[in-house]
């Protein structure tokens, strides 16, 4: 690993997967993580990042509307500008509840940016995957579930999948058992994809 190469996170809620980077990669020096930003003022992922010192930054699109600076699609060229300024080696979307514009993608100079979606590829794209997935599984339409890390697109996840992982579905489980089963997978997953990429990185710079 090149302990130099820099993350920035995107994060909406609790940060549990943020908390996995900052065990597994930030803490094991494995890469920075240089900033995270955040849409929602009450994300506890940001006390998180606040806790390991790492920087926060809070951009809401209501407050950005009502500031007169614009619409949705010059609130993500505000937060391309921001990640541009802090030019990362890649861009980690771990419970990031907005939807990135074509905008966003075309004017951020680091092009390597990926997601977590609690899904197998092809299945479930989108809100409540989860739940969407233990209602077909009631249905008798599936046997398993699982989680994807993918790299970002305009179409909602359906990039190109980093790391895939199956899980099951047992027959007694209530929604709440398979969430906790799949928040498991996605903390070892999450941390997996990153440190894939940062070889990547690193057989980049050291190629003759």
């Amino acid at each position: 690993f090149m302990p130099g190469n820099k993350l920035l996170v995107f994060v909406s809620g609790s940060g549990t997967n943020l908390q996995a980077l900052i065990d597994g990669i930030h803490h094991t020096r494995k890469a920075r993580i240089m900033l995270v930003i955040s849409n929602r003022r009450s994300a506890y992922g940001l006390k998180r990042a606040e806790a390991a010192d790492i920087r926060i930054n809070v951009e809401t699109l209501k407050e950005f509307k009502e500031s007169g600076r614009g619409e949705r699609r010059d609130y993500d060229l505000h937060l391309a500008s921001i990640v541009n300024r802090e030019d990362p080696d890649l861009i980690v979307l771990a419970g990031w509840m907005h939807v990135f514009s074509q905008e966003f993608l075309t004017t951020v100079k680091c092009k390597r940016i990926i997601n977590l979606h609690p899904a197998l590829p092809g299945e479930f794209d989108g809100k409540d995957a989860i739940g969407r997935a233990f209602q077909a599984w009631k249905e008798g339409k599936i046997t398993s579930t699982g989680v994807m890390i993918h790299h970002v697109v305009a179409e909602v996840d359906k990039g190109q999948p980093v790391v895939v992982e199956k899980v099951e579905i047992k027959k007694d489980d209530s929604l709440s058992d398979l969430e906790d089963r799949i928040h498991t997978v996605e903390h070892r997953l999450i941390v997996q994809a990153v440190e894939l990429i940062l070889l990547e990185l690193a057989a980049e710079v050291t190629k003759p």
